[in-house]
């Protein structure tokens, strides 16, 4: 165990990756499909073997004793590891190209979910390494938020902490740790890939209950613990557990909404509970105010006609924008299969706008969401409220708490910033797409899905419009680069690319 410690965290999950790879060869090798179980098996071999001469050879030196290199090791993980985890299914599929290939792990390991095959194009073993790769990804997220992005205040806790993105100070978002980053790595990985294992095996249990098939349950449970919406069968639509399955998965996607659902580690403890938690609060205000106007917008027009007794449309139309709602809030994009009924509903045809609202709000710090986060989103609201407060009463003094304080002057800015850089980002993104011949609307579609690591979001706004699969290799190459700054978060690229930081 010691020796894992003195290892390059690359180096590390590349092994890890190389091992999973057995998972998907033996459900092959059980459905005789031999030419995956192969591809699989030789993957992963051939990488085990690579990551044990690598690793003798750089047995003798220290690494992972830096959080900058950490988080730079992070990065190079994004950017190299889909390449690894691109050979065995290139090799499975045949009939695709390894830049497709490596597109499609760039997009499962940031638990994008971006759609490039239609789902009867792969086979059982190639839709579990998609959903398995996309539940790594997840999990990869959870421990590098409490021991990578928390002790250096990155990630959204520059909004509540003591100190300036990239500083690892004592009275930060984090706890005093005065462990060496490798050691803090170790300890968290010790106590949220349990937690993170139990709720998938407690989902997919759920699932089977309720109906779902045990494959169809399994890829479901991981692709929600991980926002991935990575689904063999097009979501909880070809699902069988229909209404059951969806409130079942509906709990499980409020993980994503704050990290005091499953872990204190990452952050203050609330004396208060989770219910006084500002993202979880701002989370649930968003879930329920989406559906409630879209209800009443057509409640309000039924009274003229006297069709406002209808409760079981009614009561679906509601579930079902709550529940699309919701999944998009956490970057999840799994779509109710009422959401038909809550389209017409509320007499909205084309509501991807509000979709890609949701997107780009995204779900809480430390989590598997993405988006711009709510602990963000609810910094720059208070910090307006009381703007707005000393306009009408200008001699008011506001909360004298040492937290409060910090969200509403330096964490508002802070999460202003980040909103510009956002923004600026979003605009050279779409720019960037827009380059290629790329109508402005579908540019636009795919940055908002890219930056905010919520792939479906292109399937359901730009139905039958835009085949992903069947762009040429450079707006492919611009959505591999959007995934990973959308994941990683730019306020974290600009850290790594800081010199004064480097000094130590």
């Amino acid at each position: 165990m010691a020796l894992l410690y003195r290892l390059p965290l690359l180096l590390l999950l590349t092994g890890i990756a190389s091992a999973s790879m057995l998972v998907p060869a033996v459900v092959a090798l059980a459905n005789e499909s031999h030419h995956d179980a192969r591809s699989f098996f030789y993957s992963a071999m051939v990488g085990l073997i690579f990551c044990a001469l690598v690793a003798f050879a750089l047995a003798n030196r220290l690494h992972n004793r830096n959080a900058i290199r950490q988080l730079l090791a992070l990065l190079a993980t994004f950017i190299v590891l889909p390449a690894v985890l691109a050979v065995p299914f290139y090799e499975a599929v045949q009939t695709t190209s390894f830049l497709n290939s490596y597109l499609e792990m760039v997009s499962s390991l940031s638990t994008t979910g971006m759609p490039l095959f239609p789902p009867e194009r792969l086979s059982m073993a190639e839709h579990l390494w998609r959903a398995q790769v996309g539940w790594m990804g997840g999990l990869l997220m959870w421990v590098a938020a409490a021991a990578i992005l928390a002790p250096l205040n990155l990630g959204g806790f520059e909004v509540i902490s003591l100190g300036e993105p990239g500083q690892d100070v004592v009275a930060g978002a984090a706890r005093r740790d005065t462990a060496n980053p490798a050691s803090r790595l170790a300890r968290s990985a010790s106590i949220l890939v349990p937690t993170y294992g139990l709720l998938t095996l407690a989902l997919w249990v759920l699932l089977l209950v309720v109906g779902d098939t045990p494959f169809v349950a399994l890829t479901h449970a991981m692709s929600i613990m991980s926002t991935s919406g990575i689904s063999p069968v097009g979501g909880p639509q070809g699902a069988s557990s229909g209404f059951a399955g969806e409130a079942i998965m509906a709990v499980f996607l409020l993980f994503a909404l704050s990290r005091m659902t499953f872990s204190q580690d990452t952050g203050r403890r609330q004396k208060a509970g989770l219910f006084y938690d500002p993202e979880f609060r701002l989370g649930l205000f968003i879930v329920a105010l989406v559906p409630i106007t879209l209800f009443l917008r057509h409640f309000v027009a039924a009274l003229d006609i006297g069709d406002q007794n209808n409760l079981v449309a009614a009561f679906q139309a509601f579930w079902g924008a709550a529940f699309t709602v919701l999944s998009f809030l956490t970057t999840n994009g799994f779509v109710s299969v009422d959401w038909v009924n809550a389209q017409a509903w509320s007499g909205l045809e084309t509501p991807g706008l509000i979709l890609m609202g949701l997107a780009l709000i995204g779900g809480g710090v430390a989590t598997t969401a993405g988006g711009v986060k709510l602990l963000r989103v609810f910094a720059l609201l208070i910090n307006g409220m009381r703007e707005v407060d000393r306009l009408v009463h200008p001699s008011s003094i506001g909360r004298s708490g040492l937290v409060s304080r910090r969200t509403r002057r330096e964490g508002a800015f802070i999460a202003w910033v980040f909103f510009m850089i956002f923004a600026i980002t979003l605009a050279a993104t779409t720019t960037a797409f827009a380059a290629f011949n790329i109508p402005f609307e579908q540019s636009l579609v795919l940055a908002v899905a890219t930056l905010s690591n919520c792939g479906p979001l292109v399937d359901i706004v730009q139905t039958g419009r835009l085949s992903f699969i069947d762009l040429a290799a450079g707006p492919k190459l611009v959505a591999s680069i959007a995934m990973v700054m959308g994941r990683l978060e730019m306020l974290a690229l600009v850290v790594i690319l800081t010199p004064d930081l480097w000094r130590d």
